[in-house]
């Protein structure tokens, strides 16, 4: 008997998904995190496993898992202190960006400290043309000076950003050479090595953002290999990318800088798979945990995929699944400003101290601790009996606000819900605007430890179709870890304009480009050929910005300017409703994706119960400032066809779904908890 296990490490809780694979059973545990001691959570669970459902830790065959230590990093700013060598003259690079203010309709708005302050950049005397050739080379007693003033300042590692090295990296394969010659206890990255992208500043600040999380990171991945390692686990350990892949955890401490996102996309990908899977081919994805609500636009089951996300205040130019984050979850703290305004977030209770419901020493009130107060969850324990709510210290916490604002707790716990609501709305609503969307065509998916708590709310503001609401939603990310593929991207700007002559003369480039990709799928120790998908980043001569387009390997080996100009000419009216098919095309980067599919659960149907849906309880739950009769139901009573109209509860291990006043639920083959409005 072997298993396939998924992880998701997050602020608050680490969901576990087990696949028996003999059997094609699916099972789920929920543990509270340990970012004071990374590893436990995950020893605390396997234990917990053997003795429920006796898995041996030696016949787990496959691990992978996803986490957000990369991204808390960067926005905690406790990452590495770090130098960063540029070309002489180009210093300011981290400073200038891009000349944009983080909020364009504030005049007051200020952009962000750079992660490595100026004091710590050097310019180093060298120079790299555009067209690849090396004007001047590095002079290593230059760079031995720079390496001085390094260790001087305190710092453990170098990031090498110079002109021109994604057209030819020869200069900072030199001056990674003398650094370790010199210094070889740094740690030293180099940008043509993260990612080989045109344009300074966005290769430069995606290097930085791998150096400044590495040791982090990288100190992560040995503890929690050594754990593992320690408990008998033998099979490989993958981790999830931003991109929605896996990679080996070796590649994982090599280029950290890849799963920046990493647990953000394992919830996408998850829910991407149960809704697709389930017959829904348009939905918005709702992940919300103890710190963020996330939010993700799938259609026919694929992800939208970008490049730009932001990370903190920071934006990274690397292949990720494309989500909005909103810093609303279970744990974000309600508080009152100098004014007496409320407001909910971005701060969070996180693990610890969690809110005050959860009895773990919080005192100040959260989102879940207004839930609590209007009696809407803490009817059954939650994670897996981790936590039995409690409703007195939710309304205790909320009591000191309530007086200054005069208001009564359970109308409090409502403002709350509403303003986190509210903010979830406004970035939700940019997004549907980003992609041209209708919310009335889509499903709200809602998983994570809060997302059923608040899903209908949002989508009633929404106007969305309705709510999906699966099997076992706060483990969905530890899912998307074991339905992921094996999955690598490659980049190489040519910078060339479409014509015969020059696509022809690109074919080198992409043989080399196909060369690596199945020479990384095999490192995976994937045996089986690979699927690859080949795009160009493309524009209109004179543009400034490229679109990223479909393409054929053949197109560009016979040479066939006029098929590729037409795909570019195709999408670009697709995105923006009109294209110039007489302009001259340019072709900026040639990219190469490479997936290797792996094993994937089998979603079982369920069988209707026979019997009338009766609830475990009425209770009082206040929705909207008014108490309202409200049945609290246990999930696993649930069968296909089962109906009812809220207000209701249901209770499960993982979570609890909040169905207000206005909204009717019924069960589809799946098991799925389909939520819309009534029609009445």
């Amino acid at each position: 008997m072997t298993y396939r296990v998924g992880v998701d490490v997050g602020g608050s809780f680490t969901d576990f998904a087990v696949f028996d694979e003999a059997t094609n059973a699916l099972s789920t545990l929920k543990v509270f995190s340990r970012p004071d001691a990374p590893g436990e959570e995950i020893l605390l669970a396997l234990d917990r496993l053997q003795a429920r459902d006796g898995m041996d830790p030696a016949d787990i065959a496959y691990f992978t898992h996803g986490t957000t230590v990369g991204i808390n990093t960067v926005i905690q700013r406790n990452g590495d202190d770090i130098a960063l060598f540029t070309t002489q003259n180009f210093e300011d690079v981290l400073e200038v960006a891009r000349l944009k203010i983080p909020q364009i309709h504030n005049l007051y708005s200020a952009r962000p400290r750079p992660l490595v302050p100026r004091e710590r950049v050097f310019g180093i005397k060298e120079r790299m043309l555009a067209t690849g050739e090396v004007l001047r080379a590095p002079d290593e007693a230059d760079v031995a000076r720079a390496v001085e003033a390094v260790v001087a300042a305190g710092c453990n590692g170098i990031v090498l950003a110079f002109l021109h090295a994604y057209r030819n990296p020869a200069n900072e394969k030199t001056v990674k050479a003398m650094i370790k010659r010199t210094a070889p206890h740094l740690n030293v990255i180099s940008s043509a090595e993260t990612w080989p992208v045109i344009r300074e500043y966005e290769r430069t600040i995606t290097a930085v953002i791998s150096g400044y999380v590495q040791p982090r990171v990288s100190h992560y991945l040995d503890r929690f290999e050594a754990v593992l390692r320690g408990k008998g686990v033998t099979g490989p350990l993958t981790t999830t990318k931003s991109n929605g892949g896996l990679m080996s955890i070796d590649q994982a401490r090599a280029e950290c800088v890849q799963m920046i996102l990493s647990g953000t996309a394992s919830g996408v990908i998850g829910a991407s798979y149960l809704a697709h899977a389930s017959g829904f081919d348009r939905i918005l994805s709702l992940d919300i945990g103890g710190t963020s609500a996330d939010v993700a636009v799938i259609i026919d089951g694929q992800a939208q995929y970008g490049s730009g996300e932001l990370i903190g205040d920071f934006q990274i130019h690397i292949p990720s699944v494309s989500v909005s984050s909103v810093g609303q979850g279970g744990g974000s703290l309600a508080w009152l400003d100098t004014l007496g305004t409320l407001h909910v977030g971005p701060q969070s209770a996180g693990s610890t101290p969690g809110p005050a419901c959860y009895g773990r020493g919080g005192k100040s009130p959260t989102i879940t601790d207004a839930m609590a107060a209007a009696n809407l969850i803490g009817h059954m324990p939650l994670g897996y009996g981790a936590v039995t709510v409690d409703h007195a210290a939710a309304r205790q916490a909320l009591a000191p606000i309530a007086r200054k604002l005069e208001t009564h707790v359970e109308t409090l716990a409502g403002n709350i819900i509403d303003i986190s609501v509210s903010g979830m709305y406004a970035e939700v609503s940019a997004l549907l605007s980003r992609y041209a969307i209708d919310p009335r065509e889509f499903h709200l998916f809602a998983f994570g430890g809060a997302g059923a708590m608040l899903a209908c709310f949002l989508a009633k503001e929404l106007d969305m179709r309705g709510v999906i609401v699966p099997l076992a939603p706060g483990v969905v990310s530890a899912l998307g870890g074991l339905v992921a593929d094996l999955k690598n991207d490659f980049i190489r700007t040519v910078y060339c304009g479409v014509t015969d002559d020059q696509l022809a003369a690109l074919a080198p480039v992409l043989d080399e480009l196909e060369t690596n990709a199945r020479t990384w799928l095999a490192a995976q120790g994937y045996n089986r050929p690979g699927i690859m998908r080949l795009t160009a980043d493309m524009r209109y001569e004179g543009q400034s910005f490229e679109i990223e387009t479909d393409i054929e390997a053949d197109w560009l080996r016979i040479g066939d300017a006029r098929t590729v100009a037409a795909a570019f000419h195709r999408e670009h009216e697709r995105l923006y409703g009109h294209a110039d098919t007489d302009g001259s095309v340019q072709l900026v980067n040639l990219r190469l994706v490479i997936v290797g599919k792996t094993q994937k659960p089998v979603l079982r149907e369920m069988l209707a119960t026979g019997r009338p849906l009766l609830p475990l309880k009425q209770v009082e739950g206040w929705f909207n400032g008014r108490s309202w009769l409200t049945g609290v139901y246990q999930r696993q009573d649930f069968g296909a066809g089962d109906k009812l109209t809220g207000p209701a509860i249901i209770a499960q291990d993982d979570t609890t779904t909040v169905v207000p006043p206005g909204f009717e639920l019924v069960v589809d083959r799946f098991g799925n908890l389909v939520i819309t409005k009534s029609e009445s």
